[in-house]
């Protein structure tokens, strides 16, 4: 197999993935909160979020070890943008310009939109963005 195929498994898509948290309620109802949706019903060990492309974010408990942070990024409009912001800011969350979170209060100008990050519960690093990464 080659890897320089252009798309050679175009009708592939990320279905759902288990995001790890100490408590999946509380993680749960934080991102759905902050984003502006809902939690779904439990599904077995999993608190489903649903997002807007089919994309399912699992919240799961894992008690038995400490978390290991992640990074998830969500595109969003300009309205949902300023909405979680304020989102944010009302919880008294700070958000950053930047992945090491070391610009606090401030948003980037990457690839001609707008992009924050921001902590959740458990240490995951959250990002919002206006525009998709420019890739080569």
């Amino acid at each position: 197999m080659s890897y320089n195929q252009p798309h050679p498994h175009a009708g592939v898509q990320l279905n759902h993935t288990a995001v790890y948290a100490s408590d999946r309620h509380l993680s749960a109802e934080f991102i759905a909160a902050i984003l502006g949706l809902e939690v779904g019903a439990p599904f077995g060990p999993f608190l489903p979020v649903d997002l807007g492309n089919g994309v399912t974010l699992d919240y799961c408990e894992k008690r038995d070890e400490p978390i290991q942070s992640q990074h998830y990024a969500f595109l969003v409009s300009d309205e949902q943008f300023d909405a979680v912001i304020a989102r944010l800011n009302a919880v008294g969350v700070t958000h950053y310009a930047d992945p090491g979170h070391t610009d606090p209060g401030r948003v980037n100008d990457l690839f001609g939109g707008r992009g924050a990050y921001f902590d959740d519960p458990d240490g995951h690093n959250m990002e919002v963005m206006t525009r998709p990464y420019a890739r080569p």
